[in-house]
């Protein structure tokens, strides 16, 4: 559940709505049905995280049936709050004593798409907001990014396309 919430920036009710057949391993999509403003849209499918959900399915019995990750007493998708819960205890488990929920993992993938120098507009629309605002005070841009941000001018110099 944590490494398909990172990989694709997922929200947590998003997680817990997901079924089998969103999985397109061909087209190598994630489908997000009827998301937060009942807005549907694709993920990219992380080879990695491919990897990881068919080890998942290799050892879990009985094998879910409807939806990604469900209850095997049940069947039904798991709850918001077990999800949470799975997370404080990952977060436990590996000693981070920093106060952040689940949400920090949707927050990281934007972050760290931003760091690698993806359009903010393409996080944008893989986040699903409607307005690009929202994009803008999602992302954490860290101080060393903005410091090393050249100017074009010093471009064109280097390139010596201009000059003095």
């Amino acid at each position: 559940m944590l490494f398909t919430t990172y990989s694709a920036g997922l929200r947590v009710s998003e997680i817990v709505r997901l079924k089998l057949k969103d999985i397109d391993s061909e087209r190598m999509q994630i489908f997000i049905e009827n998301a937060k403003g009942k807005k549907d849209r694709y993920v990219n499918l992380s080879p990695v995280l491919l990897d990881i959900l068919r080890g998942y399915f290799k050892q879990y019995s009985p094998r879910p049936k409807v939806y990604l990750f469900e209850s095997e007493q049940t069947g039904d998708a798991y709850p918001i709050r077990t999800v949470q819960q799975i997370f404080s205890n990952a977060k436990r488990d590996a000693g981070i004593l920093k106060e952040v929920g689940i949400h920090s993992l949707r927050h990281s993938f934007a972050t760290h798409l931003l760091d690698k120098g993806t359009d903010i507009r393409y996080i944008k629309d893989l986040l699903g907001h409607f307005d690009i605002r929202t994009t803008e005070r999602y992302l954490h841009v860290s101080k060393h990014q903005l410091v090393n941000i050249a100017s074009p001018l010093d471009d064109l110099f280097k390139s010596k396309q201009i000059d003095w």
